[in-house]
């Protein structure tokens, strides 16, 4: 399981949906109470609920981490995380920090990644670029971002994502070093004895 948090208008999806399937990635898909943007399709980058429906969830134990983040709930479905895991795929989770920490908690094998880019100037430019919210809005989330910088340190890995093709290779080779982990080895070290 591969955990990537980052501040808004990281790259986040961006570079999660960059992540080939071919090698193995399958991407986690939250659920949320915050309505649609624009060109997102429910169950593919989200499944969008109403603030009851996530209550519903949470109170049957549907959700491995949930979180409420400038305002809306969020939350990773357990049964398909846990399917696709059994499966051998590489589960790719895209949820902030306090979700991170809470999956962590329950799947200490989990690889958390903190994405970011370069700098705060130009995190500013990337939320006003992309021209989804209102001025209040990315002011919130510019000051959730300085206030998530800080806690890189609980994190295994640091990706700077200025170009998004070297942030995908960067995560790429995250997963191989990852996969040689001996602990992650057990069958092919068995093997050996054979």
């Amino acid at each position: 399981m591969v955990i990537i948090s980052g501040p808004s208008g990281s790259g986040k999806g961006t570079v999660v949906k960059r992540l080939d399937a071919a090698k193995g990635y399958a991407r986690s898909v939250s659920v949320t109470t915050r309505p649609p943007r624009e060109g997102e399709e429910e169950g593919r980058d989200y499944f969008f609920t109403t603030p009851e429906g996530f209550i519903q969830m949470r109170q049957n134990g549907e959700l491995l981490e949930h979180a409420l983040f400038v305002g809306h709930n969020y939350g990773t479905p357990r049964k398909y995380v846990e399917q696709q895991i059994a499966d051998g795929k590489v589960v790719v989770l895209e949820i902030e920090i306090n979700g991170a920490l809470q999956v962590k908690g329950k799947f200490p094998d989990a690889v958390l990644i903190f994405l970011m880019p370069p700098t705060m100037g130009e995190l500013s430019r990337r939320l006003n670029a992309r021209a989804t919210e209102d001025a209040v809005t990315i002011d919130a989330r510019l000051k959730k971002a300085s206030e998530e910088v800080p806690l890189i340190s609980a994190y295994d890995y640091l990706v700077i994502n200025d170009e998004v093709e070297c942030a995908v290779a960067m995560i790429d080779a995250v997963v191989n070093a990852e996969r040689l982990r001996p602990r992650r080895c057990q069958a092919q070290i068995n093997q050996f004895f054979i």
